[in-house]
């Protein structure tokens, strides 16, 4: 039985990479490799930027937590002040008629004037655990709003890259190229910052 003609495989290989070469078949692959990492980058800056603002909600809340036991705390102080008020105001009308006032008047002021000092010392801790929760909330919001821009520049860059494979332009390749590297520049300093 006569064998089929013989085709040298190696040329063949040859005429196939030829032709990918003549369609843009290393370039697409290039523009499909540099978007592939783009979008790795852009899941990574995505999951960072969704920690970073859920971190600080749960910041945010604490801060309105520890605000609003400040608040009790200050109510307290006052009432405790307006309890001191009276027993004055009762000392006072003692005196008024020309008696002598009850020792109890001056001792319960002193008492509630003595309270509120505690109780400001307490309210003002509270404020600063809240001016500083709220303080590293913001910093980890300006940080999530870095990373969101992050993301959008890692996604104009990978459309950039479709449509440069669409077109094959080289020319949008490297400005998706630019757009993708200040991406990661931005991402890094985010990272970092």
């Amino acid at each position: 039985m006569p064998e089929g003609p013989e085709i040298e495989m190696e040329k063949l290989n040859e005429a196939i990479h030829e032709e990918m070469e003549k369609e843009g078949g290393r370039f697409l692959k290039q523009i499909a490799l540099t978007t592939a990492i783009l979008a790795v980058f852009a899941a990574v800056a995505a999951l960072k930027a969704g920690s970073t603002v859920n971190e600080a909600l749960v910041l945010k809340t604490e801060s309105t937590r520890l605000q609003a036991q400040a608040s009790d705390q200050w109510a307290y102080y006052q009432a405790k002040g307006l309890k001191a008020a009276v027993q004055e105001a009762s000392k006072t009308s003692w005196e008024a008629i020309g008696k002598p006032a009850p020792q109890q008047f001056s001792d319960k002021a002193a008492r509630y004037l003595e309270e509120q000092v505690e109780i400001k010392k307490h309210a003002e801790e509270l404020e600063k655990a809240r001016d500083e929760k709220s303080s590293e909330a913001d910093h980890l919001l300006h940080k999530h709003h870095r990373f969101a821009d992050t993301v959008a520049l890692f996604q104009v860059s990978i459309a950039l890259g479709a449509i440069a494979a669409l077109s094959r332009s080289r020319a949008l390749w490297i400005g998706s190229m630019v757009v993708g590297l200040s991406g990661i520049v931005l991402f890094v300093i985010s990272f970092l910052g």
